[in-house]
């Protein structure tokens, strides 16, 4: 065999075995989607077999068939959606100026040192207080309207992301900012072109941590300082031993922390698409 045989040889064995690995790959895929959509509905349905068979008690475990029946007369009255707007707009409202406010004191206080030493410790100990625990306090100051709903949830997701912003520029190799300073990157360049991109990965982990915390706390102020949302009627059904509606209300809950997490990890696919290439593409394993 000559060599160029030898070389067209062993190019064919690397074509068959990148092939291989892509099947392989794909159907891996579609084993965990499969398994990601088969694993609810198969407790779902052991749920309604065991409230069936008495294993558990319908009257405090209502079964799927009557929560799903329960979910769609609200759906039909409309009482739902107001239940779910309201939440949906304290969630977005205090997410969005938590964030904004969170990256910016640890863009901030990663940059400058003394208002790093200065607010740390303060930070540290603010964090380390229950966010449900200051309700009281925003309930006295504003009363009882839409503000201290969305603070208590602006305020915990204000500490996480600046945690997790902070942590981001604390781990760029000094060597970086060396570099950017020796190319007069100062100022707002600094800021948009070395410090952001760099924390970008740290910044995307706080958002995702603080997605589930938001969707908890604004459910938790909603038990006890609104007259609507989910948070409430998940609370005032519990009251009136509606165990059709509260379950509504759980699951309705899960649905918009599951879905506000989804659109955290979309926007990090796409503002961050080199944290999601490591699964073998065919196209690139041939390059």
């Amino acid at each position: 065999m000559t060599q160029t045989q030898s070389v067209a040889v062993r190019a064919t064995e690397l074509d068959q075995a990148i092939d291989l690995e892509f099947k392989r790959e794909q159907r891996l895929k579609a084993r965990d989607l499969g398994l990601a959509i088969l694993t609810p509905i198969v407790l779902l349905a052991l749920w309604e077999l065991a409230a069936a068979v008495g294993v558990l008690d319908a009257r405090l475990f209502s079964p799927p068939s009557a929560i799903a029946e329960r979910g769609a007369e609200m759906l039909a009255d409309g009482s739902l959606a107001v239940h779910i707007w309201a939440t949906v707009g304290r969630l977005a409202a205090g997410f969005i100026a938590g964030s904004i406010l969170g990256v910016f004191a640890g863009l901030v206080m990663g940059v400058v040192r003394p208002i790093r030493a200065a607010l740390s410790p303060t930070f540290t100990a603010l964090y380390a207080l229950p966010k449900i625990a200051i309700l009281p306090l925003l309930l006295l100051i504003f009363g009882l309207t839409e503000t201290p709903k969305i603070l208590a949830v602006a305020i915990s997701v204000f500490f996480v992301v600046q945690i997790n912003t902070l942590a981001g520029i604390m781990q760029i190799d000094a060597r970086i900012l060396e570099a950017a300073r020796a190319y007069k990157a100062t100022g707002p360049r600094l800021f948009l072109n070395v410090l952001l991109p760099a924390a970008a990965p740290a910044i995307m982990t706080g958002l995702r941590v603080a997605a589930g915390m938001s969707v908890i706390v604004v459910t938790a102020v909603e038990f006890v300082a609104s007259n609507n949302g989910l948070g409430y009627l998940i609370w005032n059904s519990w009251q009136l031993f509606q165990p059709a509606t509260m379950f509504v209300g759980l699951i309705v809950v899960s649905v918009i922390g599951a879905l506000v997490t989804g659109l955290i990890i979309l926007l990090e696919r796409v503002l961050l698409p080199w944290r999601h290439s490591n699964s073998p593409k065919k196209k690139e394993m041939k390059k």
